[in-house]
């Protein structure tokens, strides 16, 4: 299964996947408790740090970091609007350093490996309607389909530019009937295998 899984020999690949997803999930709800500038910049560190310990190449790690930026700045800058600086820098922190630790949890996870973890953690609500392995084939679809949409951005920006169009704010309207026919291919794929 494609995934964005990145391929090392780390004590960070080594964890198990039922433990990264315990700990994302717990630093995760942990962050928006803590409401101390600092103690978010530690944080972020420690989640930096764990990058270099899973030899995760920088240059990927600041890609995806400026791919944020965007967003982080629009939200820091409605916390400004509404709230206060400290506010703002406190929400652009716990946001920065929660995807960052998302993104380690992929890249050092295997798909497969993390969709058996879920599947098993769902196995005792079978008896109250919960269906485990569909739950599994959406996360491992919501995963596979990240870098699809992301390919399928680049294909619609390189269009825009053999047309001579370099910054256009029609880029998300393209982008979404692709995105939409895309999923109604899949859709279709996965009934003909009698999915539902």
């Amino acid at each position: 299964m494609l995934s964005l899984y990145h391929d090392a020999r780390t004590p960070v690949h080594v964890v198990p996947a039922g433990v990264k997803l315990l700990v994302l999930a717990t630093v995760g709800t942990g962050l928006f408790l803590v409401s101390s500038i600092p103690a978010l910049t530690a944080a972020l560190v420690v989640v930096l740090g764990l990058y270099a310990v899973a030899r995760i190449p920088w240059r990927a790690t600041g890609r995806q970091v400026l791919g944020l930026t965007p967003f982080l700045a629009l939200i820091v800058l409605a916390q400004l609007i509404f709230t206060d600086a400290r506010t703002a820098i406190l929400v652009g922190e716990r946001l920065l350093t929660l995807v960052l630790l998302a993104n380690l949890v992929t890249l050092t996870t295997r798909t497969s490996a993390m969709v058996e973890t879920i599947e098993r953690a769902l196995t005792p609500l079978r008896p109250l309607g919960v269906r485990p392995e569909r739950v599994g084939l959406l996360v491992a679809m919501t995963i596979r389909f990240i870098p699809v949409i992301r390919e399928q951005a680049e294909l619609v920006r390189d269009a825009q530019r053999a047309r001579g169009i370099e910054r256009s704010t029609v880029f998300l309207v393209p982008l979404l009937v692709r995105t939409l026919r895309m999923a109604d291919g899949v859709g279709e794929a996965l009934d003909a295998r009698g999915l539902d």
